[in-house]
């Protein structure tokens, strides 16, 4: 047994207690959580919080890391996604996939929503040093498709050995009847989805007019307008209504959500706190998009907030921590009690993994030591220990 204690101590299920002691036996699990420094056999400086809940990753991109442009929009990511993915060995993927996993958990992540368009992943997740929910991502514009595209989705999920899900890429790239499809297997097997959400303004310009930068960089490719959904509105209300049967569902980015967007969820589906999950990641919002959510926004709107870090291919690093402090950076109003909820309990929830997420009696939640902070607040210098 180790009796822990630090400046403060952050279970997120409860305010932060000072000189707090976390006991936890010798595989992880908590014993009991005290306001008393009494007793205590190591002693840090700084916060202690649980181990991070990565609820949006592409670990298959991992090879991609420094091969992508920044801030070129969604666009031209995904051209340069399409033109790159497949330029490398084997070999070297399933070595990044290996680095990746591996500064995941020196950055005291402990669980990972990640996205898999292919099984280069599955051979690591089975190893279990991190838990993983994978959802196989599906696409297809052309409604004559649907059917072959989710049986490719169904023998692909039948590889997987570890907990999985079939969900779609985004609103611009699926049609009503793959969506309805993804829909009914949801139901089937009481899963959960997630889908990449009003990444960027030319998402919305699609649907609402078949017009606008995403609709002409598609046309330039080669896609066939006539696939191009024009709803006569924007992609999340086009969307989301097809998908009403999941257990939960995970919106991605939200960098371009409103506030009649949230009305509308809140009208339409019967549930908008135990339903929908919106996850946020920030550094791949200012990497691709040079923009970030409004997050006071949803704040305001009591909505469940996740913290994702997408892909290496989108990001300068695989940090929860990271994330955090860019958030800090352009909203410091937000207290850390908020980011840590959002970073750890809320993300637990949506996976369903209720041992994680908080610092609780019977919980074995990992445990993360912030180092070099300011009171109870994390700067640009702030570093994360895994600590069990």
């Amino acid at each position: 047994m180790r009796k822990i204690s630090a400046d403060y101590i952050f279970p997120v299920s409860s305010e932060p207690i000072k000189n707090g002691v976390v006991s936890i036996s010798d595989d992880g699990t908590i014993l009991a959580v005290e306001s008393s420094i009494s007793g205590a056999t190591e002693h840090y400086s700084g916060i202690i919080c649980p181990g991070f809940i990565n609820t949006h990753c592409h670990l298959e991109l991992s090879h991609l890391r420094s091969q992508v442009s920044e801030k070129k929009g969604i666009t031209g990511f995904i051209k340069e996604i399409i033109e790159k993915r497949t330029a490398f060995s084997e070999g070297l993927i399933e070595r990044c996939i290996v680095d990746a996993e591996a500064e995941m958990i020196r950055n005291g992540i402990v669980a990972v929503a990640d996205i898999s368009n292919n099984s280069s992943t599955f051979k690591q997740k089975e190893k279990k040093n991190l838990y993983y929910h994978t959802f196989i991502e599906i696409f297809s514009m052309d409604p004559s498709k649907a059917e072959e595209t989710i049986e490719k989705g169904k023998k692909l999920i039948a590889e997987l050995t570890t907990s999985g899900s079939i969900s779609p890429h985004a609103p611009y790239t699926m049609s009503e009847e793959l969506l309805a499809l993804i829909n009914n297997v949801a139901e089937e097997n009481n899963s959960i989805l997630t889908i990449h959400n009003q990444e960027s303004e030319g998402e919305n310009e699609m649907f609402l007019t078949n017009s606008g930068v995403m609709f002409n960089a598609f046309k330039e490719m080669g896609i066939n307008t006539n696939l191009m959904r024009k709803t006569g509105k924007n992609s999340l209300q086009s969307t989301l209504k097809h998908l009403h049967k999941a257990k939960k569902t995970l919106l991605v980015h939200n960098t371009f959500t409103s506030k009649e967007d949230l009305d509308w969820i809140k009208s339409n589906r019967s549930n908008l706190k135990s339903q929908l999950y919106f996850c946020t990641c920030p550094n791949a919002n200012l990497f691709i998009e040079n923009k970030l959510p409004d997050y006071k926004l949803f704040i305001e709107e009591n909505a469940t907030i996740t913290i994702g870090t997408d892909s290496l291919a989108s990001n300068w690093s695989l940090s929860i921590l990271d994330e955090l402090k860019t958030i800090t950076k352009y909203c410091p109003e937000i207290p850390l009690q908020t980011l840590l909820i959002w970073a750890t309990k809320n993300g637990a929830e949506f996976l369903g993994q209720n041992q994680l997420g908080s610092i609780e009696k019977g919980k074995k939640p990992g445990l993360n030591l912030l180092k070099n902070v300011d009171g109870i607040s994390i700067t640009e210098k702030t570093e994360v220990v895994k600590l069990a």
